[in-house]
């Protein structure tokens, strides 16, 4: 019998341990918004906004619901797609309400509790402003948020919502905005293959390897600084302004009107970038190979053309051998984080 006892005893705290790692396990998977190991200190103030499982929640179902647009069309996921970190696949320039086009690429959505400011020319500088700049643009959701407001005030589904995220169930214009940042800033990507290598969890091939080496000894993480591959200025990388041929983007101009800021646009972060395609602020590159072409041959010699493509005698740019630019993409290549990509609680 006291053996008996003993051994229901074993079995209990066995089984007691199991129930434990789970909920240990369960509890660090609810951690919806950290900083990971390496990082700088993010930029956005959490104890203004702390994110909470029923904000996020309510955050990603506004994400998705095309109601914040003007017909009911065009949600932020619209131009955000997760499969490809949350940028808009397969448009050159982002496609808005009744198929208007607008006059920049979707950039991707991730790290943005790291970021001091948003879109291409920086015109929004705090993320809980962030998606009224799309929600009012006339070719992107067209929408007037006070009618916004009183659209999810009628949907039998948002008050409930908003009383578990926020404690009653009035709905503001402050709480949908923070709602959208409680899900936006736990869209945070750090666990691919190069963030194993600094971690001594995993190794560079002989490519990704020289691609790295190269990718800093050629002056490419002077401007995409490691570890979130944007030092979050603005810069002029020679692209040519006669590319789209009715309409002229004078990039960072647009909102200081400072002529020596034309043409700058903001550095983008790397990471991903397998899956960010296409790439630069008007999508006119398709592959990372010409990507690597432009830098290499084809840039132009703008007015405000960056000085670090200007340190080679006769020749702006920066000089890549055919082997130099296939390595170069195998080590942008290890940016990519299939986690981040495929990650359930991000999914609709």
């Amino acid at each position: 019998m006291r053996k008996a006892n003993i051994l229901l005893l074993f079995i209990a705290i066995a089984v007691w341990s199991c129930v434990s790692t789970v909920i240990s396990n369960s509890e660090a998977e609810v951690a919806l918004f950290y900083e990971p190991e390496g990082f700088p200190l993010a930029q956005y103030k959490t104890q203004n906004n702390p994110v909470t499982e029923e904000g996020f929640i309510l955050g990603k179902k506004l994400f998705y619901d095309g109601n914040l647009s003007r017909d009911g069309t065009i949600s932020c996921a619209e131009c955000h797609n997760q499969n490809y970190a949350f940028t808009h696949h397969g448009h050159a320039l982002s496609h808005g309400i009744d198929n208007q086009v607008g006059i920049r690429n979707a950039p991707a959505l991730q790290n943005l509790a790291w970021q001091k400011s948003f879109l291409w020319d920086g015109g929004v500088f705090d993320l809980d402003l962030f998606p009224l700049a799309p929600i009012e643009n006339p070719v992107e959701m067209d929408e007037n948020l006070s009618v916004l407001i009183n659209k999810l005030k009628k949907d039998s589904k948002y008050p409930d919502l908003f009383e578990k995220a926020f404690g009653t169930s009035e709905i503001t214009t402050e709480r949908f905005l923070k709602a959208l940042s409680q899900f936006m800033i736990s869209l945070i990507s750090s666990n691919s293959k190069y963030d194993l290598v600094m971690k001594n969890q995993a190794t560079f091939n002989t490519d990704e390897k020289a691609g790295y080496l190269l990718f800093k000894e050629k002056g490419c993480a002077s401007c995409h600084t490691e570890p979130l591959f944007t030092d979050e200025t603005y810069r002029s990388n020679g692209l040519d302004t006669t590319y789209f041929r009715t309409f002229v983007d004078y990039g960072r101009k647009r909102i200081t009107e400072q002529n020596a800021e034309k043409f700058k646009f903001k550095v983008p972060s790397l990471r991903n970038i397998e899956y960010t395609f296409p790439y630069m602020h008007d999508g006119r590159y398709s592959t990372l190979e010409a990507v690597m072409d432009h830098y290499s041959d084809q840039m132009s010699d703008l007015p405000n053309l960056d000085p670090i493509f200007k340190k080679n005698t006769g020749k702006i740019g920066i000089q890549l051998t055919a082997v130099e630019k296939k390595q170069m993409v195998a080590f942008l290549k290890t940016l990519t984080d299939s986690d981040f990509l495929k990650n359930k609680k991000f999914a609709p």
